[in-house]
């Protein structure tokens, strides 16, 4: 875990600061006025020729580059996740002519689709996890399936038409 500073800066907002294996330290300051200041510098061993970065981020600038720091480590978890034999991870995106648009999710297993399971559905910017059955799905929502990679290619193809479609097997040879 590493060791953040917390210091509140009077007029100004609170700077928050941690120093990085190699001696570098990483500063943000939230401003009282939303804004973010994200700060590099070297430690105090650098003196005053030490090189000192500044980037001035507004509100949604520092979200996004707080979701891409963040999102680094889920990918990196989703991609091990992935690397399960047997198990797909999948987003589905709704749009206004799909099946599922101002539907129910419902349970899969009902629509024949048992062992499937409707991780999260991501509505602008908040996700709802662990959806229950009579979440109501909307154009513009993003679902988050695990499944089999066949039950994953399945609820798509349900999503978007309405309709489960089965694999026939041919009978083995004498059968």
């Amino acid at each position: 875990m590493v060791d953040v500073r917390r210091v509140k800066l009077p007029g100004v907002g609170v700077l928050h600061t941690f120093i990085t294996d190699d001696g570098g330290k990483v500063g943000v300051i939230a401003h009282r006025s939303g804004h973010s200041d994200l700060i590099t510098f070297a430690d105090d061993e650098g003196g005053p020729d030490a090189a000192k970065v500044s980037l001035r981020l507004n509100e949604d600038e520092a979200h996004t580059l707080a979701e891409l720091l963040g999102g680094t480590q889920i990918t990196e978890s989703l991609t091990a996740l992935d690397q399960i034999p047997g198990l797909s991870i999948d987003w589905f995106t709704v749009d206004y002519e799909d099946h599922i648009a101002g539907q129910t999710l419902g349970n899969p297993a009902d629509r024949g689709i048992a062992g499937l399971t409707v991780v999260a559905v991501v509505r602008g910017e908040s996700a709802n996890p662990a959806p229950a059955h009579d979440f109501r799905v909307f154009p513009g929502d993003t679902l988050v399936v695990a499944g089999s990679p066949e039950k994953v290619a399945k609820a798509f193809a349900f999503f978007r038409t309405g309709e489960v479609k089965y694999k026939t097997v041919d009978a083995p040879p004498g059968g």
